[in-house]
């Protein structure tokens, strides 16, 4: 077992061990047990009461987060001429077609989001075995494969996330930085936790929400209590 570190020691003191802590306290307490020298994201990890091996039970969606995730997000936006000047006014980082769909055959990838159009996806679903495994896919049901170019490219500059469970039954995004304030903080993780309980299958049985734990890059996890996330 490697040493702890002086910053770890220090963020552990800050813990209760055993204690579930409110959406509330955890937000300020992640802020106090963080030590890295740039902007931490804060993720929050949610195990939910489901087998997502079964599709009647596979938990995915979007959820737009109030106040953003404070990470700058970019976009690519594969379209045709005639839709390039409304992407870029939506403010994507990246537009055209058949220059980036060469450029990523090549192994370029340098994006965060791809929002691409119907008409277009014969080319784009060429580039499966290259993006799919680093989730950049365009996918109609996250709202990236859409004749609404603009709004899509709004949206997720905006803050609008994709997410889905994974084979362990847990949800796991970032919902803000550590420079945040608490409270937008706390805001974006109940939008984000209220998305989740919406989606909830009508085939999971039992407790849904099983625990949510809220950590920055390099700290401990803070256990939230879950029903303290629609406290107001």
């Amino acid at each position: 077992m490697g040493r702890i570190t002086k910053n770890t020691k220090l963020a552990l003191g800050k813990l209760e061990k055993g204690k579930l802590y409110s959406l509330k306290e955890a937000s300020a307490l992640v802020k106090e047990i963080t030590f890295t020298k740039f902007d931490s994201s804060v993720d929050i990890d949610v195990r939910l009461g489901v087998d997502p091996r079964k599709a009647n039970q596979m938990v995915r969606g979007v959820v737009t987060l109030p106040h953003g995730t404070g990470k700058e997000v970019r976009v690519l936006a594969l379209v045709t001429p005639d839709k390039e000047q409304e992407a870029k006014d939506a403010g994507a980082d990246y537009v055209g077609l058949d220059d980036f769909v060469e450029k990523i055959k090549g192994g370029w990838t340098d994006v965060d989001v791809i929002i691409t159009m119907p008409p277009v996806m014969g080319k784009v679903g060429a580039l499966g075995r290259i993006l799919g495994p680093r989730g950049l896919m365009p996918n109609p049901k996250s709202g990236t494969v859409t004749m609404e170019i603009g709004k899509a490219v709004a949206e997720v500059k905006a803050g609008k996330i994709d997410f889905k469970v994974d084979k362990f039954g847990i949800v796991h995004t970032s919902v803000g930085k550590v420079s945040f304030d608490p409270q937008k903080l706390v805001e974006n993780a109940t939008e984000f936790v209220n998305t989740l309980v919406k989606l909830k299958p009508s085939a999971a049985k039992g407790t849904y929400v099983k625990s949510i734990y809220l950590s920055s890059t390099m700290s401990p996890g803070i256990q939230v209590e879950p029903k303290s996330v629609s406290e107001k």
